[in-house]
This record gives C-alpha cells, structure tokens and sequence, in this order.
C-alpha cells in the first residue's frame, strides 16, 4: 500500500504539474480528517508521511496555552503548567503531540480521499495561476462574462476569473454572460473562493488607465494625469500636463478628430470627458475645471481650503450643472471645496463678511468705525492677525502713528487671551463621555462647546449639517462621529 500511495503520488503530481509536496499534503490532510472521525470533540490530529518510503505516522496534538487563559477546547488544548509536568522546556503556543494508531488509507472512503486530493491540487494550481497573472503587471483584466454570482459578474480571463461587484459597475450598463469586459484590477483577495481579483469600471483608475493605453505620450513621460474625477456612465474630468514644451496636452489626450477620447468614452458606455489643464495656481487650476462656464473672479480661503467662484447669470447654470454634476466634478478634481455664485451673492457675502469684521474689531479692539474700516481695507480679518502680523506691515498704514499701531497690538493680544480663558472655562463644562469619545480631538471639544454641545446626548442629537457648521468637517466625518456618540443608545449603556 505504501509503494502504492508513491506512485498515486507521483502520478498526480506529473498529471496537474504540482509540487509533490503538494500532493503529499493533500493526502496527509485526507488521513488526519479520517482519524479525526474516530474522536469525540474537536481533535487535533497531525499526519506525517515519509517522502521516500511511504511510511507514515499519526499524532493526536494539544496546543499549549497560559494557564490564565483557560481552555476554550479541552480537546485540543493544554494549559501550560500541565504541559512542563511532561515537556519541562516547553512554551506557550507551541504543540505537546502523542502517537496514535494510524488509520490504514484503506479505510478512508475513495472518494473522500480524493476530494480532498484535488481540492487540494485545485487550490496549488489557482495559486500558481495567480501569482503568474499577478507577475505580469497588468493593471487593466481583460475577459468575457462568465456568470452571475450574487449581484456580482464573474469575469474570466484565460484560467484566472476576477470579480466585478455591482457597485464598481457603471450604472444602467446591461452585461450578459460572453460579453467582452474589461475593467481596472483593484485588489487581489485570497480569501475569496473563485473569482480573487477584485475589478471596477467606475473607478477614477480605470479611465487613467485606459487613456494611458490610448495615449503613448503618457507611457513615454511626455504628459501626465495628474488627476481624474468621475461620475460614471455620465461625465468626467481629467487633469493633464505637458513635460514638454512642443507637445499640447489636451490636444494629444484628444486625438486626431476625436479619435483617441472617443474609445476612451466608447469604452465606458459613453461617458462624455473633460480634458483640463493642470495649473500649479489653484485658482487657476479651478476656472479650467468649471469650463465651459466662464469665471468673472475668484477669492481663495486657504485656511479653510475652499474657493468662492463668482460667474454672470448666463454661466450660473453651466458652472453648476445639472444636478451639480460639473461643480462637483471639479470639486473632486482639484481637491478645493467650490461655492457658485452670482455677483449679487458675492456682493453681499462680502457685504456681511465686512460687517462681521467690523463689529469683532469695533467690541474687542475698542475702537470706532473708522478705525475698523481701515483696518478692512488693509486685509486684516482676525485679531490673531492684528497681534502678531510683522510690525512693519502695520507702521506701513498712512493712517496709523506707532503709537496707535502698538495700542491696537496690545488689545488684540489682550481680548485674544479672555476669549482663550473664557473657552477653556467652556470646555470645563463638556462631561467626561464626550472628552471620552473615540474621534473627538481637543480642537473639536472646543468647537462643540463653542456650540453649546455639553454631552454626549447634544452630540447625538445634531444633525449631521449642524455638526459639519460647528466643526468644518466633512460630512462623513460628521456623520461617523454622530453614529459614534449614538452608540450607547442601541446597546442600553450610558
């Protein structure tokens, strides 16, 4: 039996073109999951076969434990005082085995056995398959439609299969099984069984790539997209930038009549594509992502990374789109949040921007109206900048003596440290559960109480725009925080 368990061996492993300690490994597994049939309880068994003779052995395992830890499965597990009583020198998380009577493979049911043996095989040749797809580098899988597995598509290419989910389809595209796809490899799971590749065709990725397949310049470092942003099977916009002088970016993206954007936008069911030119100067950068509407002006708020972008009445429409689409596409683009306006709006924006101004100088600087306005118009918005701008930029207003200009630094500095003490006397207020709660930073327990926002319930109770006012975070980050602080409702603790 053993001469003949060799050649069975030898065979598959010629047959499938695996490793032999592979098969070997299949096959032990098959002996051990045999014995394992001839226990009570959740056994650990180890079977170890002699590569050369055939022979092989059978041990019955315990894995060592700490004795603090207790026996989850007393089966299969020994705590550690027990297990130096036998093996002195032997430590937690290593195996105290003991030989049993080996099950003669006679006796496994054939086909168990080679069930086993195969799945084993299958397993060994998906692996191999899948690191030599892997090896090439293709960023891109291309195949046809297999089947459907869950919502999911099934695609195969060549030997290895990939998976494309619902959410990484492009909305209203109908796949039938023998379609041609092809689609952006975004991971490689091993864990899932059939189709480990994980694809997308609405990822920003996937057009990138597609327009590098396109386009040889960018393969030769002649342009670059520096950035992509998509609503899938609609619109997008790409950012593109010439390294060299004598090459146009958005003409070469283009193609001669069309032709390269063309089956770019054929490819994903007809998504139409903006090709923008890519500034270093943000403003710059963001009227070139808002075309075809034209900008009249533009006022960049660096601190909080966001832009107010003032068009006519005949490009309001064009700048927003529809349904916001084209402002939102150049939001995602640049990476600046873009608020549309008409000049009346800006107007007055500005109007009440001026008057916020003017009062917080009027009440803490002490000062009349006159000295706020000139304050205005030299740029100063905020008492922190008051107090600490460069002394010489403020001895350069006309209208200001050094006498009057280190009087209004020492106010400033002044109302700066009560409104400092002030919010620190706040923030005493704030309960212990909600300093306590995952995600809430010194800054934002500070914001909340700014905002009234005492415990852990206030927080709950926001909306998610009224917390995204208080704090300037994102929505999602607004939205994670107040499911966070929502917690302890659903679970009955306080």
């Amino acid at each position: 039996m053993n001469r003949e368990l060799l050649m069975l061996v030898e065979a598959i492993s010629r047959e499938k073109n695996v490793e032999r300690d592979v098969v070997f490994g299949a096959v032990e597994l098959a002996l051990a999951q045999a014995t394992k049939k001839l226990y009570q309880g959740e056994v650990d068994i180890r079977v170890a076969i002699d590569r050369d003779s055939g022979d092989y052995d059978t041990f019955r395992r315990w894995l060592v434990v700490p004795d603090d830890a207790g026996l989850q499965n007393p089966e299969a597990e020994e705590m550690l005082m027990d297990a130096q009583d036998r093996v002195p020198d032997i430590e937690v998380g290593e195996h105290i085995e003991e030989e049993v009577d080996s099950v003669p493979i006679g006796r496994i049911g054939a086909m168990a056995a080679k069930q086993v043996i195969l799945q084993k095989i299958r397993d060994a040749e998906r692996e191999m398959l899948l690191n030599d797809f892997m090896a090439r580098g293709e960023k891109i899988f291309t195949g046809t439609v297999k089947r459907m597995d869950k919502g999911d598509i099934i695609v195969e290419g060549g030997r290895v299969e990939g998976r494309l989910r619902r959410s990484e389809m492009i909305p209203k595209e109908n796949l039938r099984n023998g379609d041609r796809v092809r689609a952006m490899i975004m991971e490689v799971d091993l864990t899932l069984r059939g189709a480990p590749i994980i694809l997308s065709r609405s990822a920003p990725e996937f057009m990138v790539e597609l327009f590098r397949n396109e386009v040889p310049e960018i393969e030769q470092g002649l342009l670059e997209i520096k950035s992509c942003a998509r609503d899938p099977g609609s619109r997008a916009k790409i950012a593109v930038i010439s390294h060299d002088k004598r090459v146009d970016p958005i003409g070469t993206c283009v193609g001669v009549r069309g032709t390269r954007v063309n089956a770019v936008t054929n490819e994903l069911a007809g998504e139409r594509v903006d090709i923008v030119l890519w500034s270093e100067d943000p403003a710059q950068f963001v009227i070139g992502a808002l075309a075809p509407a034209n900008v009249s002006s533009i006022v960049v708020d660096e601190e909080k990374h966001a832009m107010d972008v003032v068009v006519d009445e005949e490009n309001l429409a064009i700048a927003i789109g529809r349904g916001g689409q084209n402002v939102r596409l150049a939001s995602d683009l640049t990476g600046w949040k873009i608020n549309i306006m008409d000049a009346a709006e800006s107007a007055q924006k500005q109007a009440d921007e001026t008057d916020t101004a003017r009062r917080l100088f009027m009440e803490n600087l002490d000062v009349d109206e006159e000295i706020a306005d000139i304050l205005i118009e030299e740029g100063f918005a905020s008492l922190e900048e008051v107090a600490y701008v460069p002394l010489q930029e403020m001895l350069e207003i006309e209208s200001f003596d050094e006498d009057t200009v280190n009087e209004l630094r020492a106010r400033a500095k002044d109302a700066l440290l009560t409104m400092e003490i002030a919010r620190e006397e706040n923030v005493d207020t704030v309960s212990q559960d909600l300093r306590d709660l995952e995600g809430l930073t010194p800054e934002l327990v500070a914001k909340l109480a700014d905002g009234g926002v005492h415990t852990r319930d206030d927080l709950a109770d926001l909306a998610i725009d009224e917390l995204t006012e208080l704090t300037g975070q994102s929505a999602d980050e607004a939205k994670a925080l107040i499911m966070k602080a929502r917690e302890h409702w659903f679970t009955g603790q306080e």
